[in-house]
């Protein structure tokens, strides 16, 4: 595989492309080569529309550089360049899929936390209480039982302690951000409602296939006992 190519299909899909409209007149297919070239050519620019973004390409450019590829007339970039060009581009996306990805956040928790009974630390942690509990809350360097179930926003379960039928049992101080600060805050008893954001989480690596980078977690917490 090219170093252009390798650097194509490393940027995001699903996107969409605009090619101003061709002025010429459409091509005749009478050969087979014709046809196959043209299905080639079909082929090559729906991978295209799926790895770039939405705005306005120079079509006449995206042609010359497929005929220079094919050994037709000279090229005016190395792979090294073409590659150079295409991993700014995808730095460039990135950096903007971060931005609607904070502005989503901030949203969902200027919303979410302007509800009467959700609680909005200074860490910017959110909670609801479901059930208050009793006596002692756990220290940083204690280990707790836990029932749990974590979820994305859109619903979907990613880990369940009771759909494994058993509660987990850790230190306080051996998991996410999120969860050290809202333990502390829990007593034997508590149930309660978490949105905890990515930089409390997972932050941009995410976790495995389910959790993706920056993602708000949702869990439903019950501190089962304190274990010193």
């Amino acid at each position: 595989m090219s170093l252009l190519r390798s650097a194509a299909l490393a940027l995001p899909l699903n996107l969409a492309l605009a090619f101003p409209l061709m002025a010429a007149d459409p091509i005749v297919l009478d050969s087979e080569e014709q046809k196959l070239s043209y299905a080639l050519g079909l082929l090559y620019g729906a991978r295209i529309s799926e790895t770039f973004p939405p705005l306005q390409l120079d079509s006449q450019a995206v042609v010359e550089g497929v005929a220079n590829a094919l050994g037709e007339g000279e090229r005016q970039m190395t792979d090294d360049e073409a590659q150079v060009m295409l991993q700014a581009f995808a730095q460039k996306l990135d950096e903007i899929a971060k931005a609607e990805t904070l502005a989503t956040q901030t949203a969902f928790f200027a919303e979410n936390g302007a509800k009467d009974d959700v609680v909005t630390t200074e860490s910017g942690l959110q909670y609801k209480i479901i059930t208050s509990g009793e006596g002692d809350a756990p220290l940083a360097t204690d280990t707790v039982s836990v029932h749990y179930e974590g979820r994305l926003l859109d619903g979907t379960v990613f880990d369940s302690s009771y759909a494994r039928g058993a509660p987990a049992q850790f230190p306080v101080n051996g998991v996410i951000k999120g969860w050290v600060e809202a333990l502390q805050l829990m007593t034997p008893g508590a149930k309660f409602e978490l949105w905890i954001p990515s930089d409390l989480a997972y932050g941009e690596r995410g976790s495995g296939p389910a959790i993706g980078p920056n993602e708000i977690l949702n869990f439903d917490v019950e501190l089962l006992e304190v274990l010193k």
